[in-house]
């Protein structure tokens, strides 16, 4: 520690590389602000009569698009509904067994509980074997576009099946 703080004192090299950075570093101001930059942007653009970009609404939908949009709609969708129901079980007084029995006196329909299984279901094996599906991609395997197709109904149909057999059961 001793050698560094000669070396500063004395103006040898490590005094002679950190210099440079010390006189050079100024302080730079922007010339315009975020908002003028837009509006200038805006404007040249209008001026060129350039067409605004496309919006989502203008497209035709295809598979691949809406198994995508499903895809995160799914995950988020699990994730809230995982986090409100341990957050529930947690603040609520007693067990998971008194509100299973509570839903149970209720004596509703064995077709809402099979609908009420299926949206359980469904969610959940369309994400896990679409999630397979990205998996893939990730490997580099099915980019083809016939593949794509082919893979969307795959899934579609085969996640379908399984809420279908498991609201069933």
């Amino acid at each position: 520690m001793a050698l560094i703080g000669r070396g500063l004192s004395r103006g040898h090299q490590l005094l002679a590389y950190t210099r440079p950075c010390l006189v050079s570093c100024t302080r730079i101001t922007m010339a315009t602000t975020a908002k003028e930059e837009q509006d200038q942007f805006w404007e040249k653009n209008r001026k060129l009569n350039r067409p605004m970009s496309p919006h989502l609404t203008i497209y035709k939908p295809q598979i691949t698009t809406m198994l995508s949009i499903t895809h995160r709609a799914t995950g988020i969708a699990l994730t809230g509904v995982l986090y409100a129901f341990g957050l529930t079980m947690s603040v609520l007084p007693g067990d998971f067994a008194t509100y299973l029995a509570l839903v149970q006196s209720w004596s509703v329909g064995p077709a809402l509980i099979g609908l009420t299984k299926f949206g359980i279901a469904w969610p959940m094996a369309f994400h896990t074997l679409n999630g397979v599906r990205h998996l893939c991609w990730d490997m580099g395997y099915g980019f083809e576009l016939k593949n794509l197709y082919t893979t969307g109904w795959f899934v579609l149909g085969l996640s379908l099946a399984v809420g279908i057999g498991i609201a069933a059961v």
